[in-house]
């Protein structure tokens, strides 16, 4: 799909990845809406973007709010890019070390922003793709961000991999449902990169996980993955796939 004149939707599009997937997609000539908390920075970022951005604040896993975000890509002439970004880890043990379960409302957060916040934005944005008249091939595409933690996920992280190994399995239904409307559907799992979530990390803990990585040496950078974004939405015959974005990383437990 070419990007330019085309509206995106980003969630979690306040910091981060998604902060950077909004703006290459704006340096690509795409209009980009914002989704992200009323509590984020994302007033800011938007304006800090320019005219090609706006902000609509709001959880992916309320309907209402995901449904005005995507009345707000109309206003910029439709939606034909979306890109799920939104995330939490929030991570805990099966059990602790006393031997109590790990409640069970922690397990089904995560799963809930992650997961079921991806799929709620999907199913309306594809709804509203649906409409429009496509852009030679193509109605949409569609990129949900997965994990490496989808496949090596690390002790404590049950809730999140399973999250993002879900995101992983969406891909091959979610693009063969949508292929009658011309839509695809990708997922990225990137490994470690230096992303708020890694921020609050002590410098020890954050060079210990740029030492695990292979190569680059380092911690991924947000733009990096923007980067793939773009080039996934720019390929029309990625689809149905996660690609692993982790510097050849293969997390130990």
């Amino acid at each position: 799909m070419n990007i330019a004149g085309k509206v995106a939707l980003v969630t979690g599009g306040a910091s981060g990845l998604g902060l950077a997937t909004a703006q290459e997609l704006v340096s690509a000539g795409a209009l980009v809406v914002i989704i992200d908390l009323p509590a984020s920075d994302g007033a800011a970022r938007a304006a800090e973007i320019g005219d090609n951005a706006r902000f609509s604040p709001g959880d992916v896993t309320n309907e209402r709010d995901v449904l005005a975000a995507v009345e707000t890509a109309r206003g910029f002439g439709g939606l034909h890019i979306v890109v799920n970004c939104a995330g939490v880890v929030n991570p805990g043990r099966i059990l602790n070390r006393a031997g109590d379960p790990i409640p069970l409302e922690r397990f089904e957060l995560v799963v809930r922003i992650n997961l079921i916040g991806s799929f709620n934005v999907l199913r309306l944005a594809a709804a509203q793709m649906a409409t429009q008249e496509p852009d030679g091939e193509e109605n949409g595409v569609i990129v949900n961000t997965s994990s490496v933690a989808a496949f090596e996920g690390q002790i404590g992280q049950a809730a999140y991999s399973a999250s993002k190994g879900a995101i992983a399995a969406l891909c091959v239904p979610v693009a063969r449902d949508l292929a009658a409307k011309k839509i695809r559907c990708m997922a990225v799992a990137p490994g470690t990169f230096d992303t708020p979530m890694l921020a609050s990390l002590p410098d020890a803990a954050r060079a210990a996980l740029a030492e695990a990585i292979p190569h680059p040496h380092r911690l991924g950078r947000p733009e990096e993955y923007a980067r793939l974004v773009r080039h996934i939405v720019e390929n029309p015959m990625l689809n149905g796939e996660t690609i692993r974005l982790d510097g050849a990383l293969r997390m130990q437990p």
